[in-house]
């Protein structure tokens, strides 16, 4: 009786993407355009030193010549005689000198990563779906705060390059590059898999995420990492060097643990490829099953950290605002 009266409190999966207009399965602009509404629910505030000489929205912590003032401070030599503060000398006695913060500004790369193994779901939404809705969030969010927005939409067999914009111009481009990499790569499901292609392909793609950035950049990262290696590691890297490198990692419910099940029920799963069976309703498969998926998700987080970059994590099934909100998603606030 107390389970039945739970459910009926709970949104049902149609009812919760009807919130977010979405099919859980295609993508469509409508959809990403919505976030819009939603930028407030993040905060890019930079998170580390920004290096670069242009004027911009952001404050290096690095103190220079700028516009913003930040203190003043007894002269020291070297100081640039302009700077000095005739008020404070005059009412100390001692010659104080004005520092500043210089501004620069820092453009806002999205890497999405559209390849087929993110076309899974198994409650609510598809990880690519997801992924597009917090690349939108992302975007929408940094429009807002006059940043430039490019980077870059891939799949396993093609991606679009997509120099920093302004305005909602950078917005839109994005946008509409999300919904046409995701229908080209919903044809892309019936080809037979080749794992070492799409460990290639993703590779090659963190080396064009690696060419595009720019010192002060901030990049993102969005994927399931289920092709993170050695080699897209060293790329990440190099980007953690000089730009803030944030990584998303999506997951779906059912790659974490097995669904629970009153009575013992074997099931096959398949890949595409490769084919095995699965006993539901048994603990020891259970357990065995959720120790494989933690480990694997440790391996790729021990990477991800060793390339310097910041891990989020997100799940595919629940909405994206509803994990910000409820702190299930980590995010500066």
């Amino acid at each position: 009786m107390w389970l039945n009266q739970t459910v009926k409190q709970q949104a049902t999966p149609d009812k919760l993407l009807e919130q977010v207009a979405s099919s859980g399965i295609n993508l469509s602009i409508n959809e990403l355009i919505q976030y819009q509404n939603k930028a407030s629910l993040i905060n890019l505030t930079a998170a580390k030193n920004l290096k670069g000489q242009m004027s911009g929205n952001y404050l290096a912590r690095s103190k220079g010549r700028g516009m913003e003032f930040d203190e003043v401070r007894h002269y020291q030599n070297g100081d640039d005689i302009r700077a000095i503060d005739w008020r404070v000398t005059a009412r100390t006695g001692k010659t104080h000198t004005k520092l500043f913060r210089e501004e620069v500004e820092r453009p806002v790369l999205i890497a999405t990563d559209l390849s087929t193994n993110m076309l899974f779901g198994s409650q609510l939404l598809f990880k690519s779906v997801q992924g597009a809705h917090l690349a939108a969030l992302v975007a929408w969010h940094a429009k807002g705060r006059g940043d430039r927005i490019g980077g870059i939409v891939f799949n396993q067999t093609q991606h679009t390059e997509l120099k920093p914009r302004s305005r909602k111009e950078g917005v839109l481009h994005y946008l509409h590059a999300l919904t046409r990499c995701h229908n080209e790569s919903e044809q892309l499901l019936n080809t037979p898999l080749n794992e070492q292609a799409n460990q290639l392909a993703f590779e090659q793609n963190c080396l064009r995420l690696r060419q595009l950035s720019r010192p002060g950049s901030l990049v993102y990262l969005i994927t399931d990492g289920y092709h993170v290696n050695q080699e897209a590691i060293r790329h990440l890297s190099n980007i953690s060097r000089h730009c803030e490198l944030v990584v998303c990692l999506i997951s779906d419910p059912l790659e974490n643990e097995l669904p629970p099940c009153e009575h013992k029920l074997t099931v096959s799963v398949t890949d595409g490829e490769r084919k095995q069976h699965l006993t539901l309703g048994d603990k020891a498969t259970a357990q065995r099953y959720q120790q494989q998926a933690q480990s694997f998700l440790k391996q790729k987080q021990q990477l991800l950290e060793k390339a310097g970059a910041r891990l989020l994590s997100f799940s595919a099934g629940q909405l994206l605002e509803d994990q910000i909100k409820n702190g299930v998603a980590p995010w500066i606030r």
